[in-house]
This record gives structure tokens, sequence and C-alpha cells, in this order.
């Protein structure tokens, strides 16, 4: 007895057509884009652990200065590191543009001796 297939959920995220074709042509774009993932991702699992932190500490102040105190903190804190990431982010992206424009400038174009006439 054959099984049927069961349909993939949708998870209403799809890369677009060209981003798909470019990652799959591009050997250099596709890693930039698995490194600006990953580093999103590992950004995003940091914030919510300190989130997390946050949250249980608030749960234990006894004092409104306590929980100002902590306020503070994790505002002064998250801000920073956001500021951190963008900055990261925005290396992250000049050097993967850097190396994209390296990649299609070496071995990719034409010489004018292998035009057919």
């Amino acid at each position: 007895m054959a099984k049927t297939r069961e349909p993939e959920a949708d998870t209403g995220v799809e890369a677009p057509a060209v981003m798909t074709t470019m990652i799959a042509a591009n050997p250099v774009f596709a890693k930039a884009w698995i490194d600006l993932m990953s580093e999103s991702a590992r950004f995003m699992t940091e914030r919510l652990r300190a989130d997390m932190e946050t949250q249980k500490a608030l749960m234990a102040c006894k004092t409104p200065a306590e929980l100002m105190e902590i306020q503070s903190e994790f505002l002064t804190t998250a801000i920073q590191q956001y500021a951190d990431e963008a900055a990261r982010m925005m290396e992250m992206t000049v050097k993967a543009s850097q190396d994209i424009a390296k990649d299609l400038k070496s071995g990719h174009s034409r010489g004018y001796d292998d035009v057919p006439v």
C-alpha cells in the first residue's frame, strides 16, 4: 500500500525568486546570507535569554527601588547590545558586499577573444 505524502506546513515565509536564484548561482552570496541569518539567530537567542533573566529578577523584586534599578540596567544593556549588533551586522553586510563584488569580477566575465564572430 502506497503512503500518501503529507502536505508540508506553510511557514508563510518564502524567499523571493531573485534571492533564490542568486543563492543558487553565487556560493559567496549564499555563504554571506547564511552568516547573516546565523548572526541574527544568535543575537535573538541571546536577547531572549536576557529578557527571561530580567523577567525572573523583576518577579523577585521586593521594593520599587529594586524594580527601577533592574529596569534601568536592563534598558541600558539592551540599548548597548542593539547598537553593537547593528554595527556588527553593518560590518558583515559591507564585507559580504565586497566579497560578492570581488567574486563577480573574477573568473566570471568573458574575454574579448572568446566572443563568436
